[in-house]
């Protein structure tokens, strides 16, 4: 078994999922039910939690784009969210999270291309988010 998840395999992975991910956007009560899922993950595994301060801002704009409050992203970007979510709750791990540490792996390799691809993005979405509460 390989210990070390390569991000090139874990953008295998994150473009796997990204036709479950398209579909999955358009029902609202699963996406609710997996966003809800994905904050119960990153709580219970503090590596992961730790290593991806990135999360909440995550979430929101998926949410965001989801109820179309916040549409000014790609929907590439936003599957790919929602197919690195996936891969943390529903999917079978390369490496068992049961294993401590090595088992998160796989996780943090799969959202650390999500967030490369979606890093603008987020940006982006944090300064709306903040013009907004500024108001």
């Amino acid at each position: 078994m390989e210990t070390v998840v390569s991000l090139d395999k874990a953008k295998v992975i994150l473009d796997s999922g990204i036709e479950q991910a398209t579909a999955l956007i358009q029902d609202k009560t699963e996406l609710d039910d997996l966003l809800t899922k994905v904050q119960t993950k990153i709580q219970e595994t503090p590596v992961l939690g730790s290593a991806a301060a990135d999360f909440p801002v995550m979430l929101q704009m998926v949410k965001g784009y989801a109820t179309k409050e916040y549409t000014n992203v790609s929907p590439k970007v936003v599957a790919a969210l929602v197919s690195a979510f996936l891969y943390l709750v529903k999917r079978k791990d390369l490496i068992p999270d049961s294993i401590p540490i090595l088992g998160q792996l796989d996780d943090l390799a799969v959202i650390a291309v999500a967030l490369k691809l979606s890093e603008p993005e987020l940006k982006e979405f944090q300064r709306w988010k903040a013009s907004r509460e500024t108001a």
